[in-house]
């Protein structure tokens, strides 16, 4: 069995942070999305992984590399433009062979890991096996319907009238059937070749997709809101460990980690909260639910329910939460005279100033 993992989105909803960076490699707790998912397609006993990537192959290549540290053997397979998830399959044809392989968004959380619905595709061996689980608002994914046994009986991808709120998550399991299927589709209104649409031709073939109803929590980290609400999941399971260095005039409150080399000043951190290698915690209030990266600075300021990337800067801000600091951002008071703001904001950016 294969993996084939998709890395060649744009990444448009958490711009301006991927601009300058893969969406893949948004760190969650300080490590990359990806990374997440690697490490589970090696849990699941499955080596052989093929990458599917874009514009930003150099940054996927430089942090994967051959794909060692993580257990598996890396091949890199370019998509010219993110066609669509059944055009990833069809460009990987030579890769996949006439093996079974499970194929994983390289964007997509999954608490838990894949090796039991890993284990259940080879032992039943349906031609293909989804995975769903209910979501509020399911014009935004692709979407099944089931009848009344469970079967699945239709699949459509951002449907203006869903028949269902079952989501497919962003794990499939095929065996070489797919391949007919990927051909045989057309583009969609969105002008792609919707892996929905390939199920659905293999449902009309009478070919056996089953599904499989997660309980487990699974999120698509397309935007900000669900970055950070990954990034709390994942504190959660933190286990408290400090190998840098704190003062005695600072508290250090719940499950919170402080990784080699930083360093926390008169300050109160309380968690769930990591703070990367490296980096200063002085005269600051680290609230719950935050992972600040490596090689960072908050100095008298407040952050909490936030994630903050390598080398950022905050220093004299009042509370700061709910937000994302990219990668070497300095974040300062503004000058209290004149009433003036001063901005450089990147494409697509959301700021909130008080009136």
């Amino acid at each position: 069995m294969k993996a084939l993992v998709l890395c060649g989105g744009a990444g448009t909803r958490l711009r301006p942070i991927t601009h300058t960076s893969a969406k893949q490699l948004v760190p969650v707790a300080n490590k990359p999305v990806l990374f997440y998912g690697l490490e589970a397609i090696a849990a699941a006993g499955v080596t052989r992984t093929g990458i599917i990537v874009g514009d930003t192959a150099p940054e996927i290549r430089e942090a994967v590399g051959d794909g060692s540290r993580f257990g598996l053997d890396v091949s890199y397979l370019p998509q010219e433009a993110p066609l669509g998830l059944a055009h990833a399959v069809l460009i990987a044809r030579g890769f996949l062979d006439d093996d079974d392989f499970v194929m994983y968004l390289g964007d997509n959380f999954i608490v838990g890991g894949i090796s039991g619905v890993v284990d259940d595709f080879r032992r039943e061996r349906p031609d293909a096996r989804i995975l769903l689980t209910h979501v509020p608002e399911p014009t935004a994914f692709g979407i099944a319907e089931l009848d009344g046994t469970g079967r699945v009986v239709g699949l459509e991808e951002k449907p203006r009238h869903p028949k269902s709120d079952l989501a497919l998550v962003g794990v499939y399991l095929f065996t070489p059937a797919v391949h007919e299927a990927v051909r045989a589709v057309r583009p969609s209104r969105r002008g792609e070749l919707e892996i929905t649409d390939a199920l659905q031709w293999l449902l009309d073939q009478g070919y056996n997709v089953r599904a499989s109803t997660i309980s487990g929590y699974w999120k698509d980290t397309g935007n900000v809101t669900d970055m950070l609400e990954v990034n709390r999941s994942v504190l959660e399971t933190l286990q408290p460990r400090t190998e840098g260095s704190v003062d005695e005039v600072s508290e250090i409150i719940g499950r919170v980690r402080i990784e080699a080399g930083a360093k926390v000043f008169a300050s109160r951190v309380v968690g769930p909260a990591l703070i990367g290698a490296g980096t200063v915690i002085a005269d600051s209030y680290v609230g719950p639910f935050t992972s600040i990266a490596e090689n960072c600075l908050v100095e008298e300021s407040e952050i909490e329910y936030s994630i903050v990337l390598r080398q950022a800067t905050v220093v004299g801000t009042r509370r700061i939460e709910v937000s994302l600091i990219g990668n070497s951002v300095e974040v300062t008071p503004a000058p209290r005279t004149p009433a003036v703001h001063r901005l450089v904001l990147g494409d697509h950016s959301k700021v909130q100033i008080p009136s």
